[in-house]
């Protein structure tokens, strides 16, 4: 067997570049880069190692951790999980400030690598410094925190284990089902020591799309619930766009007539002018999606894990003896709430279904009822988002850059009000050109997260949408997409402070209390601050006016930051039921009316099916 020695280092950096992956029929890096800071916990060991591959693997510099972690996020899910973006930190506090992104990179079952540098391995030196000491457990790390927040988690206590360990963690982040970040800690002195790796673990290989089929036996009992439904109901999640399946799934329900509501993951599946589109459901959604889905008989839930928003906390499919069919890569998720499942992937379960229901359609009433329904969103939508002379919504936001935006631009947002706004009132003019970051819901998403978008996408504009709040959380990926050239357009809303969750505290019977900045606070200067970033920037007062500033800033060659004062109480109406945890008892009544409210909405929910 033919050997080279390397460290352990240059070992992990030469397994990664030999990593390939098809992209719209070529070839290209599966990794296509790294990023990075430096501490004395990697520059030594993995650091050297990156900068002697620097042509083949390019390096990025962050401006925190965290941030350049949520980078690599956006980047996975504006790549619909077909590159993979590695991050890495010393240790302590900067492997500390990855735990954050690899929770958003979790719970939104998205690809991401995290190299973390450890304590030694030897324990000679201990304890060094940054090093967390666990008295009864020595072995523990802070590293052990990434835990709970990764699908794979390993430690690389000697050289030979990178033979073994790699491979794993990228099966791990290419399979469908159990896709998710993968975390390796690399102690100081083994990222440094030397042994003889078999030459074939650095030969190439090309990945591709791994499509399980469903069993026959749960296609046949998927396709006899739909064509004896009478209302049928199709719910698009992200899987959708993961599957590369939104043509599979167009086809489908314009061959039987289904009506397709959206999950905030599966946002864009469609555009927003396709016939059957009906609008987002749930929460965040729209009444005429979630009455279509008070009634459905049979739901066909394609790419989705279910989670409250899109259920309304398990309140918004209401007909009793509804039946849910679960179309999921990921059997977990497949088979929640008694569903008929069909474990496998969406686009070919799309097809294979298609094949079982030929010449079948959903009755004229109902295919009837749907337009109606969804011309009464579209006509809703306009009415929300129309200008008028008070303070600007940030549904007049949202629809004047909608108005402005091509098929070609993509929209990222999170947390906050704007999931909401955005959700119901952005229209998509293409496919696959939204981005909530809604499964863990992280302020500070929307500006590092764009980032990593507009890395992976160099046709078109990003647009992130980001509130006061989350933009003082995490801003500093501003400069890192300046100095890499990565133009992003960014529309601050400043509704002077936390105003949703102010609007969920007093609407649950509390008083306003440490969420909003108060009138005699100092205002941010967001020009100010984000020029000092090198970005360019201006405010604006008007739809008008970020109309005009919009095209100012898509006509500009850098980063473009455009703040606008926003209503602090005036929000797009609708959604549904969202049990939140409300006091049982309190000395203020309108906390216990808002008890028995939520109390009300729970006797709506379904427990199993």
């Amino acid at each position: 067997m033919k050997t080279v020695r390397l460290t352990t280092a240059q070992a992990i950096v030469r397994f990664l570049i030999a990593q390939r992956t098809e992209l719209d029929g070529r070839e290209a890096p599966l990794f296509p880069g790294v990023f990075a800071i430096f501490g004395h916990g990697n520059v030594t060991g993995l650091g050297f190692a990156l900068d002697e591959a620097r042509e083949e693997l390019p390096t990025l510099r962050g401006q925190n951790e965290q941030g350049m972690a949520l980078a690599a996020v956006g980047f996975a899910k504006a790549m619909r999980r077909r590159q993979i973006m590695v991050a890495t930190s010393s240790i302590g506090p900067g492997a500390m400030n990855m735990v954050t992104a690899a929770g958003v990179a979790m719970a939104n079952r998205l690809p991401l690598l995290l190299l973390s540098g450890d304590t030694f391995q030897s324990r000679i030196p201990d304890p060094v410094l940054q090093q967390v000491e666990h008295y009864g457990s020595p072995s523990t790390t802070v590293n052990d925190a990434f835990r709970a927040v990764t699908r794979y988690w390993d430690r690389i206590v000697h050289p030979a284990q990178v033979a073994q360990s790699l491979p794993l963690a990228l099966e791990t982040m290419l399979d469908p089902a159990d896709c998710g970040p993968a975390f390796i800690g690399l102690p100081q002195d083994v990222q440094a020591a030397a042994y003889d790796y078999p030459e074939r673990l650095f030969e190439p290989r090309v990945h591709t799309l791994r499509r399980q089929r469903p069993d026959a036996d749960e296609l046949a009992a998927a396709a006899a619930a739909l064509r004896a439904a009478e209302r049928p109901l199709v719910v698009a999640g992200g899987g959708v766009h993961y599957s590369l399946a939104e043509t599979e799934l167009r086809r489908f329900v314009e061959a039987h007539g289904l009506p397709v509501v959206e999950t905030v993951a599966g946002k864009a599946c469609l555009t927003a002018d396709h016939p059957c589109y009906v609008g987002p459901i749930g929460v965040t959604g729209c009444d005429q999606a979630n009455r279509l889905a008070a009634e459905a008989d049979v739901v066909l839930c394609a790419g989705t894990r279910l989670q409250d928003f899109t259920t309304g906390s398990w309140t918004v499919f209401g007909n009793e003896g509804a039946t849910l069919i679960g179309l999921n890569a990921a059997r977990f998720d497949a088979t929640k709430h008694l569903a008929l499942p069909v474990v496998g992937d969406a686009r070919e379960g799309l097809l294979e279904l298609e094949a079982r229901l030929e010449g079948w359609r959903a009755g004229a009433d109902w295919s009837s009822r749907a337009e109606a329904e969804a011309a009464s969103f579209r006509a809703f939508v306009a009415e929300t988002t129309a200008p008028d002379d008070e303070v600007p919504t940030y549904a007049q936001v949202v629809g004047a850059v909608n108005r402005h935006a091509t098929e070609s631009d993509y929209a990222l947002t999170a947390a906050g009000g704007l999931p909401g706004e955005l959700n119901v009132n952005w229209l998509s003019k293409g496919v696959a050109t939204f981005d909530c970051e809604y499964g863990f819901s992280c302020m500070g998403y929307e500006i590092a997260g764009a980032w990593g978008a507009k890395l992976a996408r160099p046709e078109g504009e990003v647009i992130s949408f980001v509130g006061d709040g989350s933009y003082l959380m995490l801003n500093s990926e501003l400069y890192s997409s300046v100095i890499t050239g990565q133009k992003l357009i960014v529309v601050v809303c400043d509704n002077g402070g936390f105003a949703v969750i102010d609007r969920l505290q007093t609407g649950m019977g509390g008083r306003s209390f440490n969420n909003m900045f108060g009138d005699e606070q100092v205002r941010v200067d967001w020009v100010a601050h984000a020029s000092a970033l090198g970005c360019s920037a201006e405010a604006v007062g008007t739809i008008a006016e970020l109309e005009d500033a919009f095209d100012r800033a898509r006509a500009a060659e850098r980063t473009t930051v455009i703040a606008i004062e926003t209503a602090p109480n005036r929000w797009t109406p609708g959604g549904a039921f969202w049990e939140v945890g409300v006091a049982e008892v309190s000395d203020r009544a309108e906390i216990v009316e808002a008890h028995r409210q939520v109390s009300e909405g729970k006797e709506r929910q379904r427990v199993g099916w």
